[in-house]
């Protein structure tokens, strides 16, 4: 089904010309989910559809009748990861059969925002099982509960993860945009990889309440959408101060409901930009497109620093997984202890020992050891943990980010956000070729960064990564949306069976 990819502001405007209702908009894009993902080229990307969709929408048009405009979301269609808790006909898995029939008793922080905005909230997509923190040799986009996830750009291509579905779905154009969550990459893998726009904010800019977590000191949901402003208007809806997530405290003061005003084609114009040779990797097509990259920056009037290396930025990843075993076991014990008494599993003891006694179905390609490690672990009081926090936070902020920030006087860094996507390989789990880092010294530090399309290797979509200090998520949205709108790289995937080798 031939459905054009329709922006946020290209279906505010036929909404109100009455060109087109929001119940149709929904409808449309129902078909297209039908046609594509589940009868077509199988990109496999939503786990679950909302059975009320088309009558949230139809009262999201009585409401516009009646001259209520909730929001720059009035109406729109969007997805949601399954790991976020929705209070509806919807369950909430993390793609795990041992959370089959979990119904949230309540409505995540987020989705509550997304909802008083306005937005038809079309389904939930699929993800890598428990957000890929399950076992060392997974495969990116699968789940027990929802299957496997494709690229499609190439269909034998892995559409990365965690928040595979959401990527895919949203590069496939099954929804305007969609919410994924990130604790080291899985915003920022799935959107470079399926050639879209990801945004992960600062932490405790957008509640993590209600989204099954892994890891409080780097969770943290984030847009992700085919534009810069998408996914700017996307994150603006779901800021707002949470009394259940102590994070976003520090956000009344910091936050925007509204980014829009960032979006400006002129923003680079005399924005100092730092390259992060030492994060960039050998690829010689990938160094390619960075050099491209950069040759744009300039002609748009950026001042570019390069080299302007990150430290330490491979200096944290023992301690990191470290802090995320610990913070995991203590999380994910909490959530699961929520859950009502008809559910399956309390704790991650109950998930593991559901996970091998239903292993034909749970462990066919790949194990639990993450799990395992993490139950293992002490309490969040243990010098172990607190050190490791510590050492981690010191390295990625003060010493790394924001010594190169200040260094330079820099607006923000840039690098190669990936390389293209990799082969499914379901015997032996994910295999990135990438000699490049983009995405762990912003999720330890817990600042923001912005992938945006930046060309194609082979024909597979490769990002460029904006990352800054915290709270510099205007900036970042101003840079990138310059960038975007200069060069317009992304281009719609065509579905292939496998990638164009010779190119």
């Amino acid at each position: 089904m031939i459905l054009p990819e329709w922006t946020i502001s290209d279906l505010k405007q036929k909404f109100e010309s009455g060109e087109l209702t929001a119940r149709q908009a929904a409808d449309l894009y129902l078909s297209r989910i039908e046609a594509v993902d589940k009868n077509g080229p199988h990109i496999n990307s939503i786990i679950e559809l909302n059975a009320d969709a088309l009558e949230i929408a139809s009262a999201l048009d009585a409401e516009r009748e009646r001259g209520k405009v909730r929001g720059a979301l009035h109406g729109i269609p969007v997805l949601l990861k399954d790991n976020i808790d929705t209070h509806d006909k919807m369950q909430t898995t993390a793609g795990s059969l041992a959370l089959e029939g979990n119904y949230a008793g309540q409505d995540a922080f987020i989705v509550k925002q997304l909802r008083k905005a306005g937005a038809v909230i079309l389904g939930k997509t699929n993800l890598s099982e428990w957000a890929n923190f399950r076992g060392k040799n997974s495969v990116s986009g699968w789940s027990s509960r929802g299957g496997l996830t494709r690229n499609p750009y190439a269909l034998d291509r892995s559409a990365c993860g965690s928040s595979s579905g959401s990527g895919a779905a949203v590069a496939a154009n099954l929804a305007v945009a969609a919410v994924g969550t990130e604790t080291d990459g899985s915003i920022i893998c799935p959107a470079q990889t399926n050639g879209i726009v990801g945004i992960k904010p600062t932490l405790g800019l957008l509640s993590r309440s209600g989204i099954i977590p892994i890891a409080h000191s780097q969770d943290t949901p984030g847009p992700m959408a085919r534009t810069v402003a998408d996914a700017a208007l996307l994150l603006g809806a779901m800021t707002g101060v949470d009394a259940g997530d102590s994070a976003t405290r520090p956000s009344k003061k910091r936050a925007l409901s509204n980014y829009s005003k960032q979006l400006d084609l002129d923003g680079l114009n005399g924005a100092r930009i730092g390259v992060a040779r030492n994060m960039a990797g050998t690829n010689p097509r990938a160094l390619k497109i960075l050099e491209n990259c950069i040759d744009v920056m300039k002609h748009l009037g950026a001042i570019v620093i390069d080299p302007a290396d990150v430290k330490n930025f491979d200096r944290f990843a023992e301690t990191e997984r470290e802090v995320l075993y610990y913070e995991y076991k203590a999380g994910l014990n909490a959530y699961l202890k929520s859950l009502g008494a008809e559910a399956r599993v309390h704790s991650m003891e109950d998930v593991i020992k559901f996970n091998e006694e239903n292993s034909d179905l749970v462990l066919p390609y790949f194990g639990h050891e993450r799990m395992t490690t993490a139950l293992e672990k002490g309490s969040l009081k243990d010098k172990k943990y607190k050190d490791a926090l510590k050492r981690n936070l010191r390295l990625s902020r003060k010493e790394g980010i924001d010594a190169t920030v200040k260094k330079y006087k820099l607006d923000a860094i840039v690098v190669p956000s990936g390389g293209p996507a990799w082969m499914i390989d379901l015997a032996n789990g994910d295999a990135p070729n990438w000699d490049m880092e983009s995405t762990s010294p912003a999720a330890v530090a817990g600042y923001p960064h912005i992938t945006v399309p930046a060309g194609y290797m082979f024909g597979l979509p490769v990002g460029l990564s904006f990352f800054s200090t915290a709270w510099q998520e205007p900036t970042l949205i101003r840079l990138a949306y310059a960038f975007e709108q200069a060069t317009q790289y992304r281009r719609q995937p065509r579905f292939l069976p496998t990638a164009n080798l010779t190119v």
